[in-house]
């Protein structure tokens, strides 16, 4: 049986997606430890919904979002943060993890929004979800090509850096940043 969804990836993706959604949604999950909360149904616990991801849409998204206005994917797009190639980036990764980079580095982020956009990007989880599909699915971004970008985003990307290549300029808001407990080490 195993053998058949080795044969089928797709299949076998769409199997555990399934079966983790199952779960989900039947163990109970307790936010009793999280001051401050209420269950809005004090006879109910919560309830966890993963969305389906899908790189697709999380291509379009990461143009019209603006993503594409510092980070490059096959080359295309800004430079002012790193690449987000998925093919540089290596083994599993934990959507969450994804999420608490940015969210660990969120003021730097928003400042350059507000400066390169002239306003905060703001996401649905759902959008958050499909770009990260799209980030980290390589056969995506093998089709991710300057047909994709759209005026706007062009226009995005040549926001004003005065006379400093734009990751120099960026510098001070976007350094590397350390969580409290990492240990000092060479970037």
């Amino acid at each position: 049986m195993i053998s058949k969804f080795v044969k089928k990836p797709a299949a076998s993706v769409s199997l555990l997606a399934a079966v983790l959604l199952a779960i989900v949604m039947v163990l109970p999950a307790e936010a009793d430890h999280v001051p401050g909360t209420t269950s809005l149904d004090p006879g109910r616990r919560a309830r966890l919904v993963l969305p389906m991801m899908n790189p697709e849409r999380g291509k379009k998204l990461f143009v019209s979002k603006g993503c594409v206005a510092c980070h490059a994917i096959n080359g295309i797009g800004g430079h002012d943060a790193p690449n987000m190639d998925a093919h540089l980036q290596m083994g599993l990764v934990n959507p969450f993890d994804f999420a608490a980079k940015m969210w660990n580095h969120a003021p730097a982020m928003i400042y350059a929004q507000e400066e390169a956009l002239g306003e905060q990007i703001y996401f649905t989880g759902e959008e958050l979800a499909d770009i990260i599909a799209f980030v980290h699915d390589d056969a995506s971004q093998h089709s991710f090509t300057e047909a994709d970008m759209t005026e706007r985003a062009r226009k995005m990307m040549k926001h004003d850096h005065g006379e400093m290549p734009g990751p120099k300029a960026h510098a001070k808001e976007l350094g590397h940043q350390h969580g409290p407990d990492t240990p000092k080490h060479a970037d």
